[in-house]
């Protein structure tokens, strides 16, 4: 089986960094956001599009 190298190494560092944080979801956040604010790069943001009306019927017709 294939494996990507870089994507495996994420993963570990994703784990790494997870556990050092006891997979507390919260504290993994505020972490990254501390991270983000002493980071000084710019930051973008943009809204979440909403989906329009269109897309959420289905794919598939059920008849």
């Amino acid at each position: 089986m294939w494996k990507d190298e870089i994507l495996e190494e994420i993963y570990r560092i994703r784990e790494e960094h997870a556990k050092a944080f006891n997979y507390d979801l919260q504290t993994i956040c505020d972490d990254l956001r501390q991270k983000q604010a002493v980071s000084n790069r710019q930051i973008i943001s943009q809204p979440l599009k909403q989906p329009s009306p269109r897309h959420s019927k289905s794919l598939h017709p059920t008849s």
